[in-house]
């Protein structure tokens, strides 16, 4: 590394908060990515599958839309296609979910009656609304989303007489999908695992959901060009960040850094300040060995009581689409579910009706005749442990069954992410679970030493989506949250202040 002035800032990781810092900053002598895998983006990695490609983490813009950062971004660099543009679909309110055309099957293998489903899923959207109206309302309820609507559903559908039994069973069933899903989107075992207090601090954006027609990855890979050679190293896993230290070079006695990285094949970078990016499942697994001094408590509970949990996908290619060109969305029911039973703790019997069904990837002539499917929690850990060849073959067993066709074609071929085997990862992205609450995500964004006076200011600061109060688990939480480090440091480099000691 360059010796001599100007202070040295290094960030751990390359994601879109680490590259989004980068991006930002001003005044500093020099700037290192250090990104543990072989790749930058983090939890944005596009892959080739069949004759297009597949997004293995994040997948769509939510609300793309001017007050969308990545939007703003990905619009600038012209990776958007011509119906993200629009303007009326960049108004629309979608809640946070792609509303995309959909066709629902049963674990019967007959079609559920459209009207029915309509109408619990109307009654789901209805209460999941009224779950974020608790915030800053006083004692709520219930202490998690999850025992809230149970105990909503629990008098909303009342037990029936005689030929309603059946109508009711279905109601019951579409509501526990509804409720995987909502697992899908809070990247969560369970509701029952998410606050319902802090529920509604989370913000959708205005706009309807929209994909990188190149590929997310297109993002953070026209980021990472406009940085000078050589700021990110890559296959750079970093052990140990030693902070309020005082440490020299070799052979350059005239300056000491209160920061030195220690990377997992031995190499060391001092730093000035240290951006940490690292996502929030990793630091829950080794924060008390990656920071020496360890973190302050007040920092290390937080880690501990915000959630952090998986949300995988399952590729499948085939030959012909059995669906029809309209078809968007696959979304399957499982009619003996209930919200009001527990599930099946039998991972191994029951891992894939945890699954929610299947978005058509768009268009085919791009992609192929792709399915992706959607499935979070312990079974979605579950699934990662199997063989592609076991996932193959449920999937087209589960296929079979729903579409009430035995001889269906298997699945051509088949890809699937394993978030929460990634050893730098340990899942997909954070939630505030009950315990825990928005100051908590504020408390981990809090950089450190905490004393505002301390003459080395800012040795470690904390980025990434999991330090967001309002975007955690977008890649636009991540993207601001990066800005927001950048600006800090800015800040701290443009006032008048002591100089770094000799």
């Amino acid at each position: 590394m360059e010796g001599g002035g100007g202070r040295r800032v290094v960030a751990v990781g390359a994601g879109l908060a680490a590259l989004g810092a980068a991006q930002r900053l001003r005044g500093h002598g020099s700037l290192r990515l250090l990104e543990a895998a072989a790749r930058t983006g983090g939890r944005v990695c596009t892959r080739p599958f069949a004759s297009g490609l597949a997004e293995m983490g994040a997948h769509w813009i939510h609300g793309p839309s001017p007050g969308n950062p990545v939007f703003r971004l990905a619009a600038g660099y012209g990776l958007l296609g011509p119906e993200a543009a629009r303007e009326e679909n960049q108004r629309a309110e979608a809640g946070g979910h792609p509303l995309l055309p959909s066709i629902t099957y049963g674990s019967s293998g007959r079609a559920p009656s459209p009207r029915a489903v309509s109408e619990a899923r109307d009654l789901f959207d209805a209460l999941l609304a009224s779950a974020r109206a608790f915030h800053g309302a006083g004692e709520p309820p219930a202490p998690s989303v999850g025992q809230y609507l149970r105990a909503e559903i629990a008098q909303r559908v009342p037990a029936p007489a005689g030929r309603e039994a059946g109508a009711r069973r279905l109601q019951l069933a579409v509501l526990a999908a509804r409720l995987k899903l909502e697992c899908c989107v809070s990247g969560t075992h369970s509701m029952d695992l998410v606050a319902l207090e802090p529920f509604g601090e989370y913000v959708c954006l205005p706009g309807l959901d929209c994909t990188f027609p190149g590929g997310y990855s297109s993002l953070p890979d026209r980021m990472l060009e406009a940085l000078p050679e050589g700021t990110v190293l890559l296959n750079k896993a970093v052990r140990t960040i030693r902070w309020r230290g005082s440490f020299r070079e070799e052979g350059d006695k005239a300056r000491d850094f209160p920061v030195q990285v220690e990377c997992e094949d031995g190499d060391t970078f001092l730093a000035d300040h240290v951006i940490v990016t690292v996502p929030l499942g990793f630091l829950k697994e080794r924060h008390q060995d990656f920071f020496q001094p360890p973190l302050p408590e007040r920092k290390a509970e937080a880690i501990r009581r915000l959630g952090f949990g998986t949300n995988n996908k399952i590729f499948l290619e085939f030959e012909q689409p059995f669906w029809e060109p309209q078809q968007q969305l696959l979304e399957v029911v499982w009619e003996d579910e209930s919200p009001l039973e527990e599930p099946s703790a039998d991972l191994e019997a029951n891992w894939f009706k945890k699954l929610i069904g299947f978005v058509v990837l768009q268009p085919p002539e791009q992609h192929g005749h792709v399915l992706c499917g959607f499935i979070a929690g312990k079974e979605s850990e579950y699934m990662e442990t199997l063989s592609e060849a076991e996932v193959l073959g449920t999937m087209t067993r589960i296929l079979r069954t729903m579409t009430g066709n035995p001889s269906l074609p298997a699945p051509r071929s088949v890809l699937r992410s394993q978030w929460h085997s990634a050893r730098y990862t340990r899942g997909s992205y954070s939630y505030v679970a009950v315990g825990s609450s928005g100051d908590d995500i504020d408390v981990l964004a809090q950089p450190l030493p905490e004393d505002p006076e301390d003459p080395r200011p800012l040795q470690l600061l904390f980025a990434g989506e999991a330090t967001h109060r309002t975007f955690y688990s977008t890649t636009h939480g991540a993207l601001l949250s990066g800005w927001r480090e950048a600006e800090r440091l800015n800040q701290l480099f443009e006032a008048p202040g002591p100089s770094p000691r000799l």
